[in-house]
């Protein structure tokens, strides 16, 4: 996984997720996939990326939303 990450984050021109950013982006995915289904984890990175917020922003995020969607 860091090799693609590292080889595609050279393609996009843009620096490879610190081991932090990485734990966020994959906990954003885990909320997204179990309060919602499995697709909507790496649409829900996207948007995080399109919204410009870091990973731990959007972790945050998504725990808040799926918090207020399970009560």
């Amino acid at each position: 996984m860091q090799e693609w990450l590292s080889r595609f984050a050279q393609v996009l021109g843009v620096d490879a997720p610190t081991e932090e950013e990485l734990n966020d982006l994959l906990a954003l995915a885990g909320v997204a996939a179990h309060a919602s289904e499995r697709t909507a984890a790496p649409v829900s990175c996207w948007l995080l990326a399109k919204a410009g917020l870091t990973p731990a922003e959007g972790r945050q995020r998504a725990s808040e939303l799926a918090r207020s969607l399970g009560e």
